[in-house]
């Protein structure tokens, strides 16, 4: 009978335990990069020393957000308006920098990456036709949309009662379980 009390126990710590892990995770208070109640983006992600990005932020409460890096003046986004910046011209080639978002004390953030330098050779003839080539690092056209992630939005009312249908289950069945031993039918 001990055996099966002890089995029940554990059962049901261990239900317990895998409810409470994604309530655990998703609230941490938004420590984890990139887990924010608002979102924010940097566009392009990968931009030459000189060159600009342009940050925006949305569904922040506040009007203003603060975006800061090492690569860039500080800025502030007023009311879900974006911002041009320009990358400092002696940043270096194939640095990564973090871009943070601060939403009334919520911080998020990103990586702004710069890009390599691009360097061009040619040669020709005296007549005019020749051939040349470029190469460097491409520039993507789009930014990583930052924000509340899959299992970070907490459980929905059908999550509660699933996990509330098994932990009922569990300690229905240890309850009968322990009956029938009682009762010395088994």
């Amino acid at each position: 009978m001990r055996a099966i009390r002890v089995a029940s126990v554990t059962l049901l710590s261990t239900a317990a335990c895998a409810l409470a892990a994604p309530l655990a995770s998703a609230n941490d208070g938004g420590t984890t990069p990139n887990v924010t109640s608002f979102g924010f983006t940097v566009s392009p992600t990968t931009v030459a020393a000189g060159g600009t990005a342009t940050l925006n932020a949305t569904a922040c409460e506040e009007p203003l957000v603060k975006v800061s890096s090492g690569v860039f003046d500080a800025v502030e986004l007023n009311e879900g308006k974006s911002a041009t910046v320009k990358v400092d011209a002696d940043a270096k080639a194939g640095a990564r920098y973090e871009v943070t978002f601060d939403c009334k004390g919520e911080k998020g953030t990103t990586t702004l990456t710069v890009a390599g330098h691009s360097t061009g050779t040619g040669t020709g003839t005296g007549t005019g036709t020749g051939t040349g080539t470029e190469t460097g690092t491409t520039t993507p056209s789009k930014g990583v949309k930052a924000g509340l992630g899959g299992g970070a939005g907490g459980l929905n009312g059908t999550e509660i009662a699933a996990g509330s249908a098994l932990l009922a289950g569990a300690l229905g069945g240890g309850v009968y379980l322990m009956r029938r031993r009682a009762d010395g039918s088994a």
